[in-house]
């Protein structure tokens, strides 16, 4: 066991405590720190004259001003989350208030960096501690969020490969157009699902608890019921009108991040437009779907290759870019996250391990009635 301590002489308090893992969990990350070292070592297999000398170079020439307006732009995205989040506690929430969700959404995505995805519940979690409401209610609020994060975005990026001029001077715009296809295919049939679950998921819960493997379809059942759950706080048409709004605009502030990340470096290959931005993000955005906690990888690796491949940046400076980019878009709220976690005597690690047995209660059966 090993444990992160945050404080001065016997005042200091763990922050965060690694307890060894289980062996399913292991497994899992021994298998993902495979293929990631097997995406590192075809990626360096291509740069054998990759120069470090050029890297640190690049890397030590950034415009530190236009750094931190990229971290801020990413602070003022959290802060419109927190605004998202208080829109759909309005039904029960009235009088809940973005500021007060702010402190467990930094927490939250401070989780999420330094845990990886053990620290993905901890937001809803929290919040639903704060609240005073049910952790499965906010379970359901989580995943129509998911929902929404994908649908504007896709929206964006959309309109970027469709109607916009700049995507079209790249080599790759045929596949991305073909990707946007994709997309297309890909948001209709969510919404599809949406409004499925919306009108049948009882029913549709039901015939899963009854009709798939039984270890599974509890749990599938119970995502059923708490996404339909999340479905009932799009309480109005006005209120889908500022989720919307606040979901493009959450995605906007990101893409201007990313965008004040390329532009410190000064230099020609990277003065990107927006709309080739969102292609870039998109990249990462896939590879992120490979990531070890605290760590990434995937996202990484994806990011560098875009730059390299599709956007023609030298091996060195796609390198020094695409790890800078992970930084500011994803690391940076770690520092104020913990903050924020050691002043309020939170555990990160007791917090996940909090989170996955309120997942097993929500999940386990309600035993008959005498």
């Amino acid at each position: 066991m090993s444990v992160i301590y945050l404080g001065i002489g016997r005042l200091s308090k763990p922050l965060v405590t690694y307890y060894p893992m289980d062996k399913k969990r292991g497994l899992i990350y021994a298998l993902v720190t495979v293929i990631l070292a097997v995406l590192v070592y075809a990626q360096f297999r291509t740069w054998r004259d990759f120069d470090w000398a050029t890297f640190w170079s690049q890397t030590d020439h950034v415009r530190l001003w236009r750094i931190l307006v990229g971290v801020g732009l990413i602070y003022l995205a959290y802060g419109m989350r927190a605004v998202r989040w208080k829109i759909f506690l309005q039904p029960v929430r009235r009088d809940a208030s973005a500021i007060g969700l702010l402190a467990p959404t930094l927490i939250g995505f401070a989780s999420l960096a330094v845990l990886g995805r053990p620290g993905e519940l901890i937001r809803p979690y929290l919040i639903a501690r704060k609240e005073g409401l049910p952790f499965s209610s906010q379970l359901a609020v989580w995943a129509v969020e998911r929902i929404f994060d994908v649908g504007a975005f896709t929206l964006m990026l959309i309109l970027a490969i469709f109607f916009a001029a700049a995507p079209r001077q790249l080599g790759y715009y045929h596949s991305f157009r073909d990707g946007g296809f994709v997309l297309v295919a890909l948001v209709m049939a969510l919404t599809f699902g949406a409004l499925v679950i919306s009108w049948k998921g009882e029913l549709l819960a039901d015939w899963v608890e009854h009709h798939l493997f039984h270890s599974a379809a509890e749990r599938i059942a119970l995502r059923i019921r708490e996404f339909r759950s999340g479905l009932n706080t799009i309480h109005s048409a006005l209120a889908l009108l500022q989720l919307t709004v606040v979901s493009v605009a959450m995605w906007y502030l990101i893409a201007l991040a990313y965008q004040a990340v390329l532009f410190a470096y000064g230099l020609p290959v990277l003065q990107l437009p927006l709309s080739q931005i969102l292609l870039l993000m998109g990249s990462s955005m896939l590879g992120s779907l490979i990531q070890l906690p605290g760590v990434g990888g995937g996202s990484q690796l994806a990011t560098i290759a875009a730059l390299e491949h599709v956007f023609d940046a030298p091996h060195e400076l796609a390198a020094s870019c695409g790890i800078l980019l992970w930084l500011v878009t994803f690391v940076a709220v770690a520092p104020l996250g913990l903050a924020l976690a050691h002043r309020e005597r939170l555990s990160l690690r007791k917090l996940s391990k909090e989170t996955e047995e309120a997942e097993s209660r929500a999940i386990a059966p309600v035993p008959p009635s005498a």
